[in-house]
């Protein structure tokens, strides 16, 4: 008997499933065809090196209410990105070789300076951790130290963050820790869930101020029959839920077990 009625369960299910279907079909489809890809901002001029100048990163999450685990979140010391650019309220850690009173902590202010001692205020934003790093080396050694060794740690990314939201598994804001890409992005927040669509809509700021839509296809980008586009700061991407799935997903959590215990 209980056989049968798991058979009759699963015959009315799929009776469920075809009118969804049907439903769905008369909807529009969203076009997949990917945007052009984002050009990168330039590289500013490197510094001059006369002194040497060393850089490295500690990567440390961005406290944000409902962010994701800190575990989705690379917190391992990493080589210090070459395209990374330094912005306004990011925490940076300052150390010179040998000389431990001029070692300090500081935050990027909204001017995008940092104070240091003798040096006084230096412009941080807009660089890479290499150049701030030989900036500062040449001017301690304009008057005050024989050949310093500079080193730079980025405490704290929080000038460069993304969205992400939508059908992704640990949907937040993260930090941008050089250039990433679409794929980085949406596997940094844990992937696509089983609802979603395979396509990624990304909210970005244009330099007149409006605020475009760009539309990629996930499925063509992992195959790699599209360009994996790069994310930017303050970018906002969704990857998009498919309304059947998302229907079929409720049918099998919820009326599936009610019809198989019902008496």
């Amino acid at each position: 008997m209980r056989a049968e009625k798991v058979f009759a369960g699963m015959t009315v299910l799929w009776m469920v499933f075809l009118g969804v279907a049907g439903c769905a079909g008369t909807s529009p489809t969203a076009d997949p065809a990917a945007a052009a890809p984002v050009s990168t901002p330039a590289d500013p001029a490197a510094a001059s090196r006369p002194v040497a100048a060393m850089v490295q990163v500690s990567a440390a999450p961005v406290a944000v209410a409902g962010a994701p685990p800190t575990s989705a979140i690379a917190t391992a010391p990493v080589e210090a990105p070459s395209d990374y650019f330094i912005g306004p309220q990011d925490l940076l850690k300052v150390e010179v070789f040998g000389v431990e009173s001029l070692n300090r902590s500081v935050r990027v202010n909204s001017r995008g300076q940092i104070s240091l001692p003798l040096v006084g205020l230096v412009q941080a934003a807009g660089r890479t951790g290499e150049q701030l790093a030989a900036d500062i080396a040449t001017r301690l050694a304009k008057d005050y130290l024989q050949n310093p060794q500079v080193t730079i740690f980025i405490e704290e990314f929080t000038s460069q963050r993304a969205t992400v939201v939508g059908s992704v598994k640990s949907p937040g804001v993260y930090p941008l820790k050089g250039r990433t890409t679409l794929l980085q992005v949406v596997a940094g927040a844990g992937g696509t869930t089983n609802v979603a669509t395979g396509t990624a809509m990304v909210l970005r700021s244009e330099p007149d101020g409006m605020r475009k839509m760009r539309q990629y296809d996930l499925e063509a980008i992992r195959d790699g029959k599209a360009p994996d586009p790069e994310v930017l700061g303050e970018d906002v991407v969704h990857v998009e839920t498919s309304g059947f799935k998302a229907t079929a997903k409720e049918i099998m959590e919820f009326v599936l077990p009610f019809w198989l215990i019902a008496p």
